[in-house]
């Protein structure tokens, strides 16, 4: 029988630092107001991303289906612009977890999931057409 892990004691750089790997920013607690994103970064983002057992690549999934069932198509768009980034989803991939939570979501839910996706893939497309282009 394996012991309990209790969560650390706050690790402000730790969690900074996951979430730099998670979504390629970072917020500073000390520059926003109230606590809410003290306890964010410290304890979602410094433990829990932070446990083993999972990857990232996995608590993403499980976050973009949370989200989607909850029709959070805004947090949608920076989870798929940040697998993408990351490398840890393809194009067809976004659109094949937009069919495949569709049938557990339902088509309303499914419809912004879906332009979530394509606004992302949209913006990349047209981001990466710019830096080819040059000035």
């Amino acid at each position: 029988m394996s012991v309990p892990r209790r969560p650390p004691k706050p690790d402000r750089a730790r969690g900074k630092a996951k979430m730099q790997e998670v979504y390629n920013f970072t917020v500073d607690p000390e520059d926003v107001p109230g606590d809410f994103v003290a306890y964010t970064v410290d304890n979602l983002f410094g433990d829990v991303w932070c446990r083993p057992g999972l990857s990232v690549f996995e608590r993403r999934l499980m976050t973009i289906g949370v989200l989607a069932a909850l029709g959070k198509t805004d947090l949608l768009d920076v989870q798929f612009q940040s697998a993408l980034h990351n490398g840890e989803l393809t194009e067809d991939q976004v659109r094949e977890i937009v069919i495949h939570l569709t049938h557990y979501v339902g088509w309303p839910l499914a419809t912004g999931i879906s332009e979530a996706a394509e606004r992302v893939i949209a913006r990349r497309r047209a981001a990466t057409a710019a830096s080819e282009e040059g000035p």
